[in-house]
C-alpha cells in the first residue's frame, strides 16, 4: 500500500504556459521525492504596455511519501 500527498506551487516563464509547467515540475522534482502525477489548477497572464510579459500556472502535484 502507497500513500500519495499533494502540494500546489506556482512557476512561471516569460516564453509560455509549456515552459511554466516543465520548469516548475523540474524544479519540484529537486525538492519532492517519486512525483507521480500534476495538474494545472490555474493559469494566468502579467500584462504590461499591452504585451503579455509572464505565464503563470498553478500546479498540483502529486507524489508517493517514502516507506
Amino acid at each position: 500500500m502507497s500513500v500519495a500527498k499533494v502540494t500546489e506551487i506556482i512557476s512561471s516563464s516569460s516564453k509560455s504556459f509549456d515552459d511554466a509547467i516543465n520548469e516548475g515540475i523540474k524544479r519540484a522534482g529537486k525538492t519532492l521525492e517519486n512525483i507521480k502525477g500534476a495538474w494545472v489548477k490555474d493559469q494566468n497572464l502579467v500584462v504590461e504596455n499591452d504585451k503579455v510579459v509572464e505565464y503563470r500556472v498553478t500546479l498540483v502535484v502529486t507524489f508517493v511519501l517514502n516507506d
